[in-house]
């Protein structure tokens, strides 16, 4: 049966090698590569920084199958929440439990340090991962809206 345990230098490659998971659901008009970059970033920082906590899934193979980094962040009220900044499942272990059993980790650190809330993001074009925190009673509460904004053109003068 899969577990989850803090992780250990050992795991490194492995969860790096989830990194790239992450760019699912990220909107197309993105620069794919600097998102890849973006990350492979927010996942090393996690693993080399001292804030928060990272979990990591390990499969019955002993293999790490995903990971959850979990600190904690302002809400705009002042509230201090809990805040999941990765949630990661190897294509491999997808539709096995482990993410809800990373979530679950995620949830009993957040209330070990007495916060009532966990949040995270996610990215508006990622249905199944909005789909699968909605299962798990996540509610949406703030949506970032963007538009492209037409460069000038130096060529073209004002009147």
């Amino acid at each position: 049966m899969p577990s989850v345990r803090p992780y250990q230098s050992s795991d490194r490659e492995a969860v790096l090698a989830l990194a790239p998971r992450l760019t699912i659901g990220v909107a197309p008009w993105r620069d794919p590569a600097a998102v890849g970059r973006a990350v492979a970033g927010w996942v090393r920082d996690a693993i080399d920084g001292t804030d928060g906590q990272v979990l990591v899934a390990v499969a019955d193979d002993g293999r790490p199958a995903g990971l959850v980094t979990v600190g904690e962040r302002r809400h705009f009220s002042g509230e201090v929440d809990a805040y999941v900044g990765e949630l990661v499942v190897s294509a491999e272990h997808e539709k096995h439990g482990i993410g809800t059993l990373l979530l679950r980790a995620a949830e009993q650190w957040a209330r070990a340090r007495g916060r009532r809330h966990l949040t995270l993001e996610t990215g508006a074009a990622n249905t199944g991962a909005r789909a699968f925190y909605a299962a798990r009673g996540f509610l949406e509460e703030d949506v970032r809206l963007t538009k492209a904004v037409e460069r000038p053109d130096p060529a073209r003068r004002s009147p």
